[in-house]
């Protein structure tokens, strides 16, 4: 298709705004039946303990309570997870954090589940906690899984690393330390669970990837798949935090339901929803650069520790991603690193919007940073010397053949906000009560799931004897925008406006299998399947169309809702006509899409491979005003400027841009879930704090394009990496406002007042201490 697009790169308005913005659409909790019964969990009194017993008999007895159920009720298979089986439905032997289930009421209202919870009596004996993953590695630490608290090691290996140490003029060494961070979705969790009508179970909910729920709900309850529906309801948010909190809420509901043959609704208060629900993952950060005075790197040496939590969860994933990424998109011949998860008893952590990149991309953009003050150089200027550039081979040896622009968003996003002359002005600018800085961060991405595993969605289109046209896809839409990217796609490849569309949520038994809505992956793989299947049934009318008007299919198109002569453009039968035209002849108007990710690589041992088909690049600029008295820091200009491939829907790209910098400046400024020997001390928004509106500054965004060919239309992806630059930007800035380098996020007042100070020469340094053993540039945790 080589006319010029008509629906790509519009602003089109999204296929489920109306609902939203007019109160009807149905979100999970809004689901009702009658004769419903109330489902709630009793959760651990310990965050580490050994279950000795359980009493029920008194919940049991409470008149309206009309199932009791521990982990021994459960049929099938007691444990859910991804990668590694190891999270309870519902313990039985131990709890592992506060948030686990220990068993489950169905009552006729929830009064009366929370009474009945309230009755059921569980004995303990209490085990030693910990907290920190850096003491979750000593010998002597308390074992939560088996016989050793490191479950996951990644790693990557390029050149000699001590080589390249040798030949370095200077090395720079440091601790980093980034937060636990709760999703903050708007919408807790919650299910409604039925017994089939012929048998099984259909489940609706908050889910964000429903085949996997799918396969956990069929394993618990010992039912084949086609037995289990899981059914989308509208996603009120999720930023990756709906997956296996909502399979662990769908299990038990779905236990519940057939344990008492009728309705069970589970909803979450948000206090139950941030007690139990998974996190980021906070990583401590160790990096060690050894650089020629010329501002080149001759070695990296990078070791990660992620607090995995409780559970596995998608740790294995996450940290894959980190250990791709760790050394940033800048050349260097010799590169050691590791990447290691280790369990505690915090939450469990996994999926959250950046998947690994944010914690990475703090350190190695500070890095950066202190690099070019070392010999000299601006922060633009650095990363422009070191940054990749087309044919670069990335720390895994492999060779990006797409067109990579990271000097392009580079570039563009200083010279947006005057970010060389700032900078320089700012620097040295006498002390005052207020100072301002400007930061720069840059990052390269991976695309789509890589070589984690089979990457592959599907989407299906269907043309009505009207001529309307429903569309459907196994990718989610959780308020990103994906229904209405994939519905662009299908009314592009169409030739029809985007008002003949209704896109529908998705549904275990009626769309394929798309695998997780998680890494960017929903336009580029979704958007490809909807495209693929869209060209099935395009076929099928300019086929049909050019013989009802006695032309030939290669001097039709399909256009402005109508079949359509290519050469002068005149219309030759409505759109309604032709799919009422293909009906009578029983041709057939219904295309199964199905896209299938390019070949990549991956091998653990040597830690090399072609790790993900394209990458996507961008850049992000700060502005900021530190009071330096207090350390209050007020975020004033920002710069979001990322390549995109092709903006499918331009309005829908800049809500990421915008969407993207809001959760970055909280992650950078604000947030942090903290704990108190495994005790959370913040279950509701009173106390964990995210910007508010007054908080976002003023953002500039720049769309950069420059089309991929492994994407529909060439787009590649937008969700993530709008996400994960601004709070090294933001660092960055209050580094060139105080020269104080901020090591641990968020930056909080103390933080910022006591930074580690650095020098502003530019001269040859060696950093002697040890670093990589522990040593720090910054205030340890028990200095607070």
């Amino acid at each position: 298709m080589n006319a010029p697009l008509r629906i790509i790169g519009k602003g089109e308005r999204r296929v489920d705004g109306l609902g939203k913005v007019t109160g009807r659409a149905k979100f999970a909790a809004d689901y009702n039946v009658g004769h419903q019964l109330y489902g709630k969990v009793l959760r651990a009194e310990h965050p580490h303990a050994r279950i000795l017993r359980i009493d029920t008999a008194a919940a049991k007895r409470l008149a309206g309570v009309e199932a009791v159920l521990t982990g021994q009720d459960i049929p099938g298979e007691k444990a859910i997870g991804i990668v590694v089986k190891n999270q309870a439905i519902l313990a039985s032997d131990k709890v592992r954090y506060l948030g686990d289930g220990v068993a489950l009421v169905a009552a006729a209202t929830r009064e009366i589940a929370e009474a009945a919870l309230r009755l059921i009596k569980v004995d303990y004996e209490p085990l030693p906690v910990v907290s920190d993953p850096e003491e979750a590695l000593e010998p002597d630490a308390p074992r939560i899984h088996g016989e050793d608290n490191t479950f996951v090691h990644h790693k990557v290996r390029r050149g000699e690393v001590a080589k390249g140490f040798a030949e370095a003029d200077f090395i720079i060494e440091r601790k980093f330390r980034t937060p636990c961070i709760e999703h903050s979705y708007l919408e807790p969790e919650a299910a409604l669970a039925e017994p089939g009508e012929h048998g099984g179970v259909v489940v609706t909910g908050s889910v964000q990837n429903l085949f996997s729920t799918r396969r956990s709900v069929a394993a618990a309850l010992k039912l084949d798949l086609n037995r289990v529906e899981i059914i989308q309801a509208t996603l009120g948010g999720s930023f990756g935090g709906k997956d296996e909190v909502m399979t662990s809420m769908c299990c038990r509901a779905a236990l519940l339901a057939l344990a008492t043959g009728k309705p069970v609704k589970m909803v979450n208060t948000r206090e139950e929803s941030m007690l139990e629900s998974y996190k980021r993952h906070p990583y401590v950060l160790y990096y060690k650069w050894g650089a020629k005075q010329d501002g080149s790197i001759t070695a990296m040496e990078i070791k990660c520790i992620a607090d995995g939590g409780a559970y596995a969860s998608m740790s294995p994933f996450v940290t894959w991603r980190s250990v791709v990424q760790a050394s940033g998109p800048y050349y260097c011949e010799h590169i050691k690193t590791d990447v290691y998860a280790v369990y505690t008893n915090n939450n469990y952590t996994g999926a959250m919007r950046g998947f690994g990149s944010p914690q990475v991309n703090f350190a190695i953009e500070s890095m950066m940073d202190e690099l070019g003050e070392k010999v000299g150089k601006d922060p633009l200027e650095i990363r422009l010397q070191n940054g990749f550039k087309d044919g670069a081979i990335t720390a895994t040896e492999q060779r990006l053949t797409h067109k990579v622009s990271l000097c392009e968003v580079l570039t563009k996003a200083a010279e947006a906000l005057d970010f060389k002359a700032k900078w320089k002005a700012y620097r040295s600018a006498p002390d005052a009560p207020k100072k301002r800085g400007i930061g720069l961060a840059c990052s390269y991405r991976g695309v789509s799931l890589g070589a984690e595993g089979v990457d592959a969605a599907g989407a299906i289109v269907s043309v009505q004897t009207d001529g309307s046209v429903i569309v459907s896809s196994g990718i989610t839409d959780m308020g990103q925008g994906a229904q209405t990217q994939m519905s662009q796609i299908a009314a592009e490849v169409l030739g029809i406006s985007m008002n003949r569309i209704r896109f529908l949520n998705t549904n275990t038994s009626r769309v394929p299998d798309s695998g997780p809505t998680v890494a960017s992956r929903g336009t580029i793989m979704g958007g490809s399947a909807a495209r693929n299947a869209a060209q099935i049934v395009r076929s099928t009318l300019l086929e049909v169309g050019a013989d009802m008007v006695k032309a030939s299919p290669v001097t039709c198109d399909l256009a402005d809702d109508h079949l359509v002569d290519k050469g002068s453009g005149k219309r030759l039968a409505s759109f309604a006509e032709l799919a009422a035209e293909c009906f009578h002849r029983g041709k057939p108007m219904y295309g199964l899409g199905w896209h299938k990710a390019p070949h990549t690589s991956w091998h653990e041992e040597e830690g090399k491979g072609d790790a993900y088909f394209t990458f996507v690049y961008g850049a992000n600029v700060a502005e900021v005003e530190v009071d330096t008295g207090i350390g209050k820091v007020d975020v004033l200009d920002f710069v979001s400027c990322h390549d995109v491939g092709k903006a499918i829907n331009r309005n829908s790209v800049l809500g990421q841009f915008y969407g993207g910098v809001a959760m970055g400046l909280g992650y950078g400024l604000l947030e942090e879930f903290d704990y108190e020997e495994a005790v959370p001390k913040q279950l509701n928004f009173d106390e964990y704090l995210i910007p508010t509106a007054m908080d976002v500054p003023k953002i500039r965004a720049i769309i950069v394009e420059n089309a991929d060919a492994a994407g529909p239309f060439g787009a590649k992806s937008i969700g993530e990496p709008a996400n994960e630059l601004a709070a090294p930007a933001i660092v960055n800035a209050i580094y060139n406002a105080t020269g104080k380098r901020v090591c641990e996020i968020p930056a909080t007042l103390e933080r910022v007042l006591l930074g580690h100070k650095l020098t502003r020469t530019g001269e040859r340094a060696s950093v002697k201490k040890d670093v990589m053993a522990g040593d720090s540039c910054k205030l340890g945790r028990g200095d607070r």
